[in-house]
């Protein structure tokens, strides 16, 4: 009866040491080698860059016949009746509008175009992703002042697997270094100071927790 007894008391501290090592082993994944990522980090003077899956609205001055809106293809370019074959991917709206201009003067004097993005995507170096443990990883077009609230509240926020303060924002623009992010203070417990703001490209990673 002893040794029953004696077995028993060493499994009960056995179990008790391994449920310990998981405890410590769900605290450390929530701490991180990675710097925070700094609160302000928006680019001065930044212009939407026009991608793929973009729709354009061309206003041409004193000639509504030539004025349409048109997507940008998936090869980047943009079609019209007068204008054709015009690459626009990876440039401002108003470079786009230059360019109509060039092409529309051998046909139309001295045009004066507008060109108004209606519809966003933005080029894939720019946009911002999302992966892991979002409840809808997705990629969204960045926009200038973006901030890590506004990311989780357009992927609808974290799983119940979701390890958000193990989360990191991998910075394509620094040569791809590495952040570490709250979101699960942000979101959970409504801290404010957890809050960034995001840069084009930026690929936030969310990890499964410990349990």
């Amino acid at each position: 009866m002893n040794s029953f007894f004696a077995t028993c008391r060493s499994h009960a501290r056995w179990i008790a040491a391994l449920a310990t090592g998981f405890f410590v082993a769900g605290c450390a994944s929530t701490s991180s080698s990675f710097p925070p990522a700094p609160t302000s980090a928006a680019t001065p003077g930044y212009n939407y860059i026009v991608g793929p899956g973009d729709s354009l609205n061309i206003i041409v001055w004193r000639n509504p016949e030539l004025s349409m809106s048109v997507p940008v293809r998936p090869d980047g370019k943009l079609s019209t009746p007068l204008v054709d074959e015009l690459v626009v991917q990876g440039k401002t709206p108003v470079e786009i509008a230059r360019d109509v201009e060039k092409a529309l003067s051998k046909l139309v004097r001295d045009p004066v175009v507008t060109v108004i993005v209606t519809s966003f995507v933005g080029p894939y170096s720019e946009q911002i992703r999302v992966v892991g443990e979002a409840a809808k990883p997705q990629f969204l077009p960045y926009k200038q002042k973006m901030t890590l609230l506004d990311v989780m509240i357009a992927v609808g926020g974290l799983t119940d697997f979701a390890d958000g303060n193990a989360a990191t924002i991998l910075r394509a623009s620094e040569g791809d270094k590495r952040y570490s992010v709250r979101i699960k203070d942000l979101i959970k417990r409504g801290d404010i100071s957890a809050n960034v703001e995001m840069k084009p490209g930026d690929v936030i990673i969310i990890p499964q927790g410990w349990f």
